[in-house]
């Protein structure tokens, strides 16, 4: 799902970059537990790995929340800024509840992988911006069960609870929030609570680093 990002950081940026699937998504390993400070210990470990001594994070949705919690200081890793797309911020109790009961459905088997894939682009958001034959939809699948599924566990939908607006206020790194203007799921309002300078990207959506690649990418290169 970033797959439009690398070139841009290629022109631009002087260290390395990693652009990791969290647990429980693509070809990482689907493994409990599934909440946001397992994920932050897991990104902690990858930039050990990579010799990283000061990182930055760019996260979308759940990602973003993750990197929140990496920028909390609290997991040894000295993070110089924490960009954040997309993150849904208010969650109603039935939201929270019906997240719960999805983490303990079984995957969706398919009796084939473009099925599976189709899947996949309908829980990441981009069915109607990417084919379910391109790649990208393709690497969101698995073989399992005696057929495809989508690569998401639904475990993961159990991390959904504790407040988000809470995590955003504790990440100690310099947090800046953004979001697509016409995503459905944050809006500039919610934003703006925990960061005053959020920023709208116009003429995007939920997946704003799918649809606009450039504008997301000049949050980090002002």
């Amino acid at each position: 799902m970033w797959r439009r990002l690398p070139p841009l950081v290629d022109e631009s940026w002087d260290g390395r970059w990693a652009a990791p699937d969290l647990r429980g998504h693509g070809l990482s390993v689907a493994q409990p537990p599934y909440g946001y400070g397992i994920h932050a210990a897991d990104m902690a470990e990858l930039a050990a790995e990579t010799g990283a001594t000061r990182v930055t994070v760019l996260g979308h949705s759940f990602g973003g929340v993750v990197g929140a919690v990496l920028g909390s200081g609290w997991y040894g890793v000295p993070v110089d800024r924490v960009v954040a797309v997309g993150v849904k911020i208010d969650w109603t109790d039935d939201e929270v509840t019906r997240a719960a009961a999805m983490s303990t459905r079984p995957p969706q088997v398919f009796a084939s992988s473009l099925e599976a894939a189709d899947r996949h682009l309908k829980m990441a958001g981009l069915r109607d911006l990417v084919d379910p034959v391109d790649p990208v939809a393709r690497a969101g699948t698995r073989v399992a069960h005696g057929g495809w599924i989508a690569a998401l566990d639904p475990r993961a939908f159990g991390a959904v609870g504790p407040s988000v607006e809470t995590i955003l206020s504790r990440c100690a790194a310099p947090l800046r929030l953004s979001a697509g203007s016409g995503d459905p799921m944050v809006g500039l309002d919610a934003m703006r609570r925990v960061d005053p300078d959020a920023v709208l990207l116009e003429g995007a959506g939920h997946n704003a680093h799918w649809e606009t690649p450039d504008a997301v990418w000049s949050l980090l290169t002002p």
